[in-house]
């Protein structure tokens, strides 16, 4: 296997934290941008949309999509589980991660698109959408807060994709200025369990 990594992608960050969980270590390629390789038929054969991460098997088939990733490692190495134990979890994981992509890393990233300068030429940027993400991730960082209320992780008792998600999404938010407020005790206790992991700096 192979995987096709971009270091500054919180999308491919979800699949480094996933592997250093498993205690897995596979052979990566760090692509830099600037080279254009991304764009080249090379790649783009291996993945039409041109991103990171991409997983190549030793058969050719490649996986795009961080959460397609991780759901191909959960199988092939199922210890620890990271996507629940049971059918009950397993659904629990899957909501939980659905929002965390869709309430809090989407709108965060689209901050970043749509307002910081390294975007300026690459993508067409509305400023207007930067701030409306910008009120809903605060809003969601709100109401997990309440979500979060006597529980130590997201989704269930242990440590899930959707944390590694949530963190990734919290990672990206500092770096647009979104940030946990101090006045959220159980979101702040939960950011310092998941960043005290080892695996956090992966």
């Amino acid at each position: 296997m192979n995987l096709y990594d971009l270091k500054a992608s919180p999308n491919a960050r979800r699949v480094r934290i996933f592997l250093a969980e498993k205690g897995v270590e596979i052979p990566s390629q760090d692509i830099d941008l600037s080279t254009g390789f991304h764009k080249s038929p090379e790649y783009l054969e291996k993945n039409i949309l041109g991103r990171m991460p991409l997983l190549e098997l030793d058969d050719g088939t490649c996986i795009s999509e961080s959460h397609a990733i991780c759901r191909f490692l959960e199988e092939e190495y199922p210890t620890p589980p990271l996507m629940g134990r049971t059918q009950i979890e397993r659904a629990q994981v899957e909501m939980w991660n659905r929002r965390m992509e869709l309430e809090l890393l989407y709108p965060l990233i689209n901050i970043f698109t749509h307002s910081h300068p390294m975007w300026k030429d690459l993508r067409t940027q509305v400023p207007d959408w930067a701030a409306v993400c910008n009120t809903h991730a605060t809003e969601t960082l709100d109401w997990m807060e309440t979500a979060l209320e006597g529980r130590e992780f997201l989704a269930t008792d242990d440590y899930t994709i959707a944390d590694i998600t949530g963190q990734c999404a919290v990672l990206i938010g500092k770096a647009v200025g979104v940030r946990v407020p101090e006045t959220h005790s159980n979101l702040s206790g939960w950011w310092t369990r998941v960043t005290s992991r080892p695996t956090a700096r992966a």
